[in-house]
């Protein structure tokens, strides 16, 4: 398995404790398209992705009154977004977190590098994107 042509991740879960204010969030607020949801007997999702581009996100609520901890867990999510500050201040206009305000890092040849919470606490870093 070390070496694996071919393989890729197609898309990383997280849990969140109000799937459809989540689901908003990252469709409305940083623009993510909905790819799929899903109705399990013991969960409800929603894969959303930028159209073309790069891996997924699942947002998973569990619907089986299972105890879950939803908040502030230490998870990060990476987006490659095309101006940081905006994306920023579209999260500060729904009344979240602006962790670190995107700013020039120059060992990073000068990349704007930002962080914000999303609903449940996770850390969103919003990356310049690179022109392709």
């Amino acid at each position: 398995m070390a070496n694996n042509p071919g393989a890729y991740v197609g898309a990383v879960g997280i849990g969140v404790s109000d799937l459809k204010r989540s689901g908003d969030f990252y469709e409305r607020v940083l623009g993510m398209k909905v790819l799929q949801t899903f109705k399990l007997p013991h969960m409800d999702e929603i894969v959303l992705g930028y159209e073309g581009r790069g891996s997924a996100i699942v947002l998973m609520h569990w619907t089986d009154g299972s105890p879950q901890n939803y908040a502030n867990l230490p998870i990060k999510i990476v987006l490659y977004v095309p101006d940081p500050v905006a994306a920023a201040d579209a999260i500060r206009a729904e009344g979240l977190e602006i962790v670190r305000e995107p700013t020039p890092i120059p060992s990073l040849g000068g990349a704007v590098v930002g962080f914000a919470k999303d609903p449940d606490g996770y850390l969103v870093e919003l990356l310049q994107r690179v022109a392709s």
